[in-house]
């Protein structure tokens, strides 16, 4: 079975709290997926938040987020403002 080869494109995953950022990268890891916590940027519309930047397979991480019951908003380019 071929894999899909992950080209890029939004790798930072934003979730709801700290809560699931941490739950988010403990899942990934256990599935080999390297992820990593980010605090993002305050801004006037959302406040704070929180990311996971996944540098590979990121596609998958979010499907897999998402099937566990993760609150994801949106994806985001590392150091992109929303």
């Amino acid at each position: 079975m071929e894999k899909k080869r992950d080209t890029g494109g939004k790798r930072l995953i934003v979730v709801s709290s700290v809560t699931y950022a941490l739950k988010s990268r403990d899942l990934l890891f256990q599935r080999g997926i390297k992820a990593y916590i980010e605090r993002l940027p305050r801004t006037r519309e959302s406040g704070c938040g929180y990311g996971v930047y996944v540098p590979q397979r990121t596609d998958e991480a979010e499907r897999i987020l998402r099937d566990a019951g993760v609150k994801v908003f949106y994806r985001a380019e590392r150091g992109e403002k929303k």
